[in-house]
């Protein structure tokens, strides 16, 4: 591994004079230099200048007004989820008197607004079908929706395909030659953004008045930045701003009460929540119901105004995620065996530029996390399949990716060259769905280990924010960095490195280190912990260790302190 230290992105540096210096340091490292830029309020949000949004508009807020059967067709992660929640929340605050939702269980319809789902839905007679985070690779699915004399409205955030569904309207920031700025909207953004056209439609059309408010669409802002945090997007500009709006809506007592109870379920305190308490503790319990059981427990909880009902449920999504951690190491033990295998069978023990993996016994619901997990261990786009049931002709997968390979495109890639592979496949940049019969499995191997060949992989590189000095490891900085920016993707949470010498080490919970530390040069001794590694990583002696980490507030039985949270040791 090497280390690189992070230099401004820019010449321009009119951040305030007041601004801690470490912190001015980290944001013109990720392009923030300008007061602007700094700005996350509302104000600043990016107009909704969408192609598409205006006709969605218009057909929606008549819909309302005109009360036809409305259903949201959502999608089995958390993106969808909450998209989900959003809409029907600020439909129904608008006064949407029929409205619906539909999530389709992954095991049995597959994504998006599939055939068998649209024919499954008939019986209940949806006159108005809304997408969301999904629906621009549904062509069938829209076309018999439309054959049945319905009107469909597409919001997704997902690259499209070559052939567009023939919906009434399409709201998507990734069409070609939209006009949107931002590009990294989640689907539950864009959806966010959708409803504030239909209000400005039902303003115009006189629907508000004394008797029907207009709702604050601010008040879903804790759903936007849960689903915007858990779906990986980049934070750019735009969805820093709605997810600092919606921290703040949870720091301050304000959000739904199914997010408080799964920040309560997941022991985080709400008045301390982070974009990476969101990505990290809420996020997982609410994908589990989507990657084992029905999304649909997440949305009751997500919708619930109850706080004894959205308890339980919650309590329910944390008990399904223990199944889901359980299931995944599984897997993972089993992916790692398949990994060491391929190790051992090269010759020169040099791996090949993308790894393809199956396992009957593997869970289709858990194989992205499968697919995440060796992708960061390998450092290469990686697919990880699994029957779709037990014994079942047809495997779908998961595929992640790394910087420098677009995976949907090399998926496009290899099914132009190989067009009867797969049945169907889509998704991004990063991450990626796809399904195939399982006859084809070793010709799609094979394809897939031909199509990488093309593939520039990126070096592997830690990336650091520097060193630190001795008086900048204080309680006032470390929380400062918690809390400043909502950190994600693309936006990284900072990381610094030094060379320290271990002053003491010990073993905890069997797995984990932690340690005292002294700064090279220093005099300050450090408390420090290292999650899952070897405790003869970290030698005892003078010479020290360099160590990239990040500064933390570590809060326990009401006391709190600074730690170093260890990511890597360098030699």
């Amino acid at each position: 591994m090497k280390l690189q230290r992070r230099q401004p992105a820019t010449d321009i540096d009119q951040l305030p004079n007041d601004i801690h210096p470490v912190l001015r340091r980290v944001l013109l490292a990720r392009g923030v230099s300008t007061p602007a830029q700094l700005d996350l309020s509302l104000q600043q949000l990016a107009r909704p200048n969408f192609g598409g949004i205006a006709e969605a508009a218009e057909l929606l807020a008549d819909a309302v007004v005109s009360g036809r059967r409305l259903m949201i067709i959502g999608d089995f992660d958390a993106d969808g989820a909450t998209g989900t929640a959003v809409g029907v929340l600020g439909l129904r605050a608008m006064g949407a008197q029929q409205l619906d939702y539909c999530v389709p269980n992954r095991f049995e319809f597959g994504y998006g607004l599939s055939v068998a789902l649209v024919e499954a839905i008939q019986a209940d007679a949806p006159e108005l079908l809304i997408t969301v985070d999904n629906g621009i690779s549904s062509v069938r699915g829209v076309a018999l929706a439309r054959s049945f004399g319905q009107d469909v409205i597409i919001t997704d955030h997902h690259l499209p395909g070559e052939q567009l569904p023939d919906a009434n309207a399409i709201v998507n920031p990734n069409l070609p030659g939209d006009p949107f700025p931002s590009k990294a909207l989640a689907g539950v953004g864009v959806m966010f953004y959708l409803l504030s056209q239909v209000r400005a439609r039902l303003q115009q059309l006189g629907w508000f008045g004394p008797q029907r408010r207009a709702p604050r669409l601010a008040q879903l802002l804790d759903l936007v930045a849960l689903g915007t945090v858990a779906d990986m997007v980049p934070l750019d500009h735009n969805n820093r701003i709605m997810i600092q709006a919606g921290l703040q809506r949870i720091r301050t007592a304000q959000a739904r009460p199914g997010i408080q109870a799964l920040l309560d379920v997941a022991g985080t305190n709400q008045r301390l929540c982070t974009a990476t308490d969101l990505a990290w503790r809420v996020a997982p319990r609410l994908n589990a119901a989507g990657r084992l059981e029905d999304m649909r427990i997440g949305i009751e909880c997500l919708l619930s105004e109850s706080a004894g009902q959205a308890a339980e449920l919650a309590a329910i999504l944390d008990g399904i995620n223990h199944e889901r951690r359980k299931v995944q190491d599984e897997m993972q033990t089993s992916a790692d065996l398949q990994v060491s295998q391929l190790l051992a069978d090269l010759r020169t023990h040099e791996l090949p530029q993308a790894v393809c993996l199956f396992d009957e016994s593997w869970h289709q619901g858990v194989v992205g996390l499968v697919a995440g997990k060796v992708k960061e261990a390998l450092q290469r786009p990686v697919i990880a399949l699994a029957p779709e049931n037990p014994g079942s002709e047809l495997l779908k997968g998961s595929a992640r990716s790394v910087s420098g390979v677009h995976i949907r495109d090399a998926l496009a890639n290899l099914d132009a060259a190989n067009p009867d592979l797969m049945q169907r496949f889509g998704g991004h940049a990063m991450a990626a769905g796809l399904s195939l019969p399982r006859a084809h499995l070793q010709a799609f191997q094979n394809a897939w280990t031909d199509i990488s060949q093309g593939f520039v992989l990126p070096r592997q590189l830690i990336v650091s924010d520097g060193e630190l000095d001795g008086d900048d490891y204080s309680l006032g900085l470390a929380g400062l960095l918690e809390t400043a920016m909502p950190w994600g993707q693309k936006f990284p949470e900072p990381l610094f490195d030094g060379r320290f010498e271990v002053l003491d080490r010990s073993v905890v919970a069997a797995r984990h280190v932690r340690l005292l530390l002294q700064q090279q040069g220093g005099t300050a001794v450090l408390e420090a912990i290292a999650f899952n590694r070897d405790i003869e990583a970290f030698p005892k002696g003078s010479s020290g260790v360099h160590l990239v980490y990040r500064l933390q507030v570590n809060r326990f039985r009401g006391r709190e302190s600074v730690q170093l949270l260890i990511e890597h040791v360098l030699r």
